[in-house]
């Protein structure tokens, strides 16, 4: 028992829907990794990318399901409601991609020269990390603030679940920047990046903040108005963005409308371009839909008395 009179073991890590969905995504992730390294096997940078997010949502939900279970969390200086919701989204997002990235490159109706066992094998890896997305998607669904009710933890909200999209639609973007998009061709492309890395270092900020406990900082105004603010800035910057780019790489004028015979598969700048131009529009929307829904959120905290404050 602690100094509280309570358990030190959560049963409610077990004994609940919440529980159950952690265990899941942890025998899904064991699964996953167990057969990858047995028999399924990967390569190249897209294989490297699909076990590194396997690992990597395996080995934090691993580390979340033990402090929720022994409660060590309560000495952490986090909010651990915002945190786990957060982590939930994201790796959700991560099995999803990867659900989808490894049986597009490894998968094949027909045996490789492996056997069909291996075939086999790689089917039940996907098959396995879909139902560890259905299991990550059901942890988010468990803690996301109904409507109605009155909002403690930001990240539970539909906004705050829009931020962790966000951010990831970023990532994709910026990766297919890196890829030979040939950005620095233009001054209007190099605004565009620009564009995209603060929004994405405003949308990471918003999240530090809420996890770690530091919405009551910010002195010039409430931290809801100023997610507010933010966020309007980001609509207006992507939808800048989601103009300018198309113009600069897919007019006659800069560039080409049309995927260059010579381009080589996987190596093509032109496919990086539409990758961005694509992701740009989706987190226009985004950003949109999170501004309309951020009008409706009001927080518990700013319902405390101003003496309450720290």
């Amino acid at each position: 028992m602690d100094s509280q009179g309570g358990p030190y073991l959560n049963k409610g890590a077990l004994c609940s829907p919440l529980g159950g969905a952690r265990l899941c995504q942890l025998a899904m992730g064991c699964a996953v990794m167990a057969m990858v390294t047995h028999s399924a096997g990967y390569s190249g940078s897209h294989g490297v990318f699909c076990m590194a997010a396997w690992c990597c949502c395996f080995a934090v939900s691993v580390a979340v399901f033990f402090l929720d279970a022994t409660r060590l969390h309560s000495y952490l200086r986090v909010s651990w409601d915002n945190l786990t919701v957060t982590w939930a989204a994201c790796a959700t997002l991560m099995y999803v991609t990867a659900s989808v990235v490894y049986p597009l490159f490894f998968v094949r109706s027909e045996c490789p020269y492996e056997g069909c066992q291996v075939r086999d094998f790689r089917i039940a890896v996907t098959v396995c990390s879909i139902l560890g997305t259905l299991a990550y998607g059901a942890e988010v669904a468990l803690c996301r603030a109904r409507p109605g009710q009155i909002v403690v933890g930001y990240m539970a909200t539909v906004p705050g679940l829009l931020k962790v999209v966000q951010a990831f639609v970023a990532c994709v973007i910026f990766g297919a920047l890196a890829n030979g998009s040939q950005f620095s061709r233009y001054a209007a492309t190099v605004y565009c990046v620009v564009v995209y890395a603060s929004c994405f270092a405003l949308t990471a900020l918003v999240v530090i903040m809420t996890v770690c406990k530091r919405t009551k900082t910010v002195r010039c105004m409430p931290f809801d108005r100023l997610v507010v603010v933010c966020t309007f800035l980001e609509v207006l910057l992507y939808l800048s963005a989601s103009v300018v780019w198309p113009v600069f790489c897919f007019d006659t004028k800069y560039g080409t409308p049309w995927r260059p015979s010579w381009c080589p598969q996987g190596k093509c700048p032109w496919d990086s371009q539409v990758v961005v131009a694509v992701f740009s529009c989706v987190n226009f929307g985004l950003y949109l839909t999170d501004l309309l829904y951020s009008q409706r959120v009001r927080f518990g905290s700013t319902r405390l008395p101003a003496n309450s404050r720290v």
